[in-house]
Parts: C-alpha cells; structure tokens; sequence
C-alpha cells in the first residue's frame, strides 16, 4: 500500500480555526452573533454523511491510478469512494475534529473489519446492536488515540461509538435538521415516510405536489425558513444563507422548494440515496436501492487495499496545501467551502493550488448559489492559470443527486 510520509505543523486549537474559516464580521453585528453561533456546530459532528454526489465528484475528477487527491473530508463518504477509483494518495482535512475521527474511523474498519457484511452492519445499517462490538473487537486497537478518545468518550446514554446501534444518521446536526422537518411534517398532517411507497418517478411527483409542496405554505416553516439560524443545521452559515436568498431575488422558501423538489422529483428513488436518506432517515437495505459507492458490496476489497493511502488532518485547506510541494496535485475538491470565505480567504487558498497543481489538474467545488463566485475575486493573475470547464459543470450540477447546491464547478489547470 501506498502511504503518505508527510511532516505537518500542530494544528492550532479548533475554536481558532473554524472561527478563522467562519466569522466575517464582528461579535457585536447581527451577522456576527449568527457566524459565532453557527461556528459552535462544527466542534461537534454536523454531517454524519456527506451531502455531495461522489459520483459526479469522481466523473469530474477523472481520477486515474497513481493521482494525487487533496479533499475537504466532511463525512468521509466521498474520499473512501475516490479509493475505488485507485488513487496513489488522499491528502483529506476538515475543520471540525468529529469529521476528522469519522473519517478515520472509516478507515480503520476498512482495514480491520472481516468482511463487506460487517462494514455494512456499521456503516450501511449504523444501528444493530453488536456494532459497538465490532468497534472494540476489531477497530480500536488500529485506531488513532485522539479518535479512540473521541469515539469511546461517554455521555448519560453510554458511549459515543454506540450511535452506530442508535441509527448514527439520526444524529449530528444534519441528522437532527430532517428529524426536525419529519415532525413539522406529521404536525401538519404528513407522514413523509409515505414516499417509500412510490414506484416510479411519476408516482414521486404527485407525491411531493399533494402532500409535500403544500408544507412550505405553512406559516410556521415559512418565519422558520426565513430565519437563517433555522438552517444551521443543513450546515448553511450566514453568507451562504445570503447567496440561497440571491438565487429567489431575496427570498430563500422558492430556492429551498425548488431543491427539495429535485431531490425527490429529478431521480428514480431506488437511484438516489441520498434522497432515500431524507426521508427514511437510513440508507437503503440490499436490494432496496443505490448505495455510495464505498459502500457497494463489490468495492470493498479494493476499499481494504487501499485504506493506508489516506491521511485524514484537523487543519485548514490552504494551510495543508501550504505544506504541500509545488507541481504535486492532481485534483482538489473543495465543497462549498468557498461560499464561506471572504476575497483574502479565496485568493490565499486559490494561491496555494495553483503553486501544487500539476500540470492538467482539476478543482471541483459546490456553490449554494448558481452563479461561479470566483471571477472578480480572485486575482487574475491566478485565476488566469485556470480555466473553468461550464459544460462540464452543468452536466455534473444536472447529475448530481444530492440536488441542493446552485452549482457545481470544474477548473482545469491550464497547461503552460
């Protein structure tokens, strides 16, 4: 196995660094009271899985064997599926140290487990009883101290590992945003579990039209949408919340209609796992529908041999890639993090992949709203070593199942 020799400077503490990453304007504004609030999320788990389409990352990465990957991790589920395509190595950060030992985590089953039944169990099911024995029979002697910390520290209902027996995509901010929509849903009189039932694409439409729809007519998920605290959940902060609203000439209720329609509207749901997610709140058994890929029965002996090439850091992005040596990155997924960045933030870290882009690399990234946020930002005389790829970005945005991003963007390094 290929692994990462890399020597990194501590990180500096966590509050420091999401505060650096998330608050723009000062304590004393509206806005600022709102990033602070927003900024305390990511000390613990917000995403218990990511919420972009690894499919369309990896067809848009063209990830060949050997390349050199640098990803923001959030839930891990997009760099293990970027294992399957055979990568020499993933460089992964993330600024919240829950993302970090989930990941890692992830990878230490991928090593340790016996067999795909038993990855599956934990990450596919994530809620049967025998899985905390999984942790501690084959996981936590692989594991990192900082993520066995993490992972077996203990609360009034046991220990943290025991959310893998509890359903653990119930939980962490994301989790609990749907859990919340499912019960303003029923007091409104809508079981949303109702959408399980519907055989085709046509059946999902009328569906989302008669029960679905109406909802955003309520008045209460009318003042809550409209308050962006109430979408912290979705891990929107306030200058994203602010491009959403962009994208409805000020409002945000059309956008989130509009997305929440092609989540459950534009795809097949035995297709879409992610909208399987929204409303079952878990993935699909077997034989009920598509799974990620890292989690595709046939993936995971190429997952196994390829754990080791993934170096999982609680740092920033422009950070690690400071670190990094010239000329030495073949592809960068950055997210959405961009629409959380001000013009200094973007210009220092497109500065920074520009210096280890390898000739012919690819930056891919989402934005909350349509519009491609670098242009007139970033300096030209970075920028201009890039060329965007809009074809490319609309087929991927189109294909994207997650479906609650504006945008998705690809970059080519242009070759001197």
């Amino acid at each position: 196995m290929t692994q990462f020799a890399l020597t990194h400077l501590p990180a500096p503490p966590v509050a420091r660094q999401i505060g650096a990453a998330v608050h723009r304007t000062s304590l004393l504004s509206a806005e600022g009271l709102m990033e602070r609030m927003f900024s305390r999320l990511f000390h613990g788990l917000v995403y218990p899985q990511i919420w972009e389409d690894p499919a369309v990352d990896m067809a848009a990465l063209a990830i060949r064997p050997g390349d050199r990957l640098v990803a923001i991790a959030s839930g891990g589920c997009n760099v293990l599926s970027y294992l399957t395509q055979g990568p020499g190595s993933i460089l992964a950060v993330d600024l919240s140290p829950a993302h970090v030992a989930l990941g890692r985590l992830k990878l230490a089953a991928a090593r340790t487990l016996p067999d795909h039944a038993a990855f599956f169990d934990l990450f596919g099911r994530a809620d049967l009883p025998g899985n905390a024995a999984l942790y501690d029979r084959h996981i936590a002697p692989a594991l990192d101290g900082r993520s066995r910390r993490y992972w077996e520290a203990r609360s009034p209902f046991g220990r943290r590992i025991q959310l893998f027996e509890r359903g653990f995509y119930r939980h962490g901010a994301l989790g609990r945003f749907i859990g919340a929509a499912h019960t303003l849903a029923r007091a409104a009189g809508t079981d949303l579990r109702g959408f399980l039932d519907c055989p085709d694409i046509e059946a999902q439409r009328s569906f989302f039209y008669a029960h679905i729809g109406p909802l955003f007519e309520a008045p209460v998920v009318q003042a809550l949408a409209r308050r962006p605290a109430a979408l912290f959940g979705l891990g929107i902060p306030p200058a994203q919340y602010a491009l959403l609203a962009g994208d409805g000439d000020g409002d945000v209720l059309p956008v989130l209609r509009q997305r929440l329609h092609r989540l459950l509207c534009d795809f097949p749901l035995r297709e879409n796992y992610f909208a399987f997610q929204a409303i079952a709140r878990r993935y699909p058994r077997p034989g009920e529908g598509a799974l990620p890929p890292y989690l595709e029965p046939t993936a995971f002996e190429t997952l196994r041999e390829n754990a080791g090439r993934v170096q999982i850091e609680n740092r920033s992005l422009t950070e690690a890639l400071a670190a990094e040596p010239e000329e030495s990155i073949h592809g960068f997924t950055l997210l959405d993090a961009q629409d959380w960045m001000t013009d200094a933030q973007l210009t220092a870290l497109w500065r920074q992949v520009t210096r280890t882009a390898a000739p012919g690399a690819r930056v891919i990234f989402r934005t909350g709203g349509a519009a491609d946020l670098l242009p007139g930002r970033v300096p030209e005389e970075i920028l201009g070593h890039w060329r965007a790829d809009r074809a490319a970005g609309q087929a991927g945005h189109a294909a994207d199942r997650s479906a609650i991003y504006g945008g998705f963007h690809l970059y080519r390094r242009r070759d001197a």
